[in-house]
């Protein structure tokens, strides 16, 4: 049948944990919006966790290049953090296939899931490759509503030939997701990080995965 504007749509959180997911609202123009009803329906069962932001959670934003392996790092780091797992291509493969031209609305859906989830309490690791500076400043302000943690990640791959060989390696894993080939991969416009407008972030060389997550746990307090 025919499907009303106002749904409700679900972002894969992946096989970490189970998240929240949200109401939001699908205009004419594409853009994505939270849905006033869930306003109201959460706040007549919110508790006092959610009434004030208090979470003292960790956002974990892992960006960097396609193919440098975000994705690798990012779903073994939420495994062994039990976090909520919260990925940008899946937000934006789920809204294409309602026909949508996506632009910024898989990343204002992903920000949304992500303060929802810190508000809770519940760390959060988006994988997104984040190459601009607008991008970059979304976390940001995720972290500054959700009273949490930011910590940032870029992942580096130096060997071109290594990265070239992963990206035609790679296979979709989530359906109806376009893999870009190399020459795509090469046309990334892609802003170097500038640890003064961006904000400082750890650079972690992925070509040991088992290294790299190791390097990426040792940021982490143990206790």
């Amino acid at each position: 049948g025919a499907h009303n504007p106002q749904d409700v749509r679900f972002v894969a959180c992946g096989d970490v944990r189970i998240c929240r997911a949200e109401v939001v609202s699908v205009g004419l123009l594409g853009r994505v919006t939270r849905d006033p009803r869930l306003d109201e329906a959460m706040s007549a069962r919110a508790g006092p966790s959610e009434a004030s932001p208090a979470s003292l959670a960790t956002l974990t934003v892992i960006s960097g290049r396609p193919g440098t392996g975000k994705t690798t790092l990012a779903k073994a780091f939420s495994r062994q953090r039990g976090a909520c797992y919260l990925r940008v291509d899946a937000a934006e493969t789920a809204l294409a296939r309602t026909g949508l031209q996506v632009g910024i609305e898989g990343y204002a859906v992903i920000h949304e899931l992500a303060v929802s989830n810190l508000l809770l309490g519940i760390d959060v690791v988006v994988d997104a490759v984040n190459a601009s500076p607008e991008a970059r400043a979304g976390w940001q302000e995720a972290a500054r509503r959700a009273s949490a943690t930011l910590v940032l990640v870029e992942t580096t791959l130096p060997d071109q030939a290594e990265h070239r060989r992963r990206v035609e390696a790679r296979n979709a894993d989530i359906p109806g997701h376009v893999m870009p080939s190399w020459d795509q991969v090469q046309r990334v416009a892609w802003t170097p990080w500038d640890p003064d407008r961006d904000g400082s972030r750890l650079l972690i060389d992925t070509t040991d995965s088992r290294l790299a997550i190791a390097t990426l746990s040792a940021r982490y307090p143990t206790g």
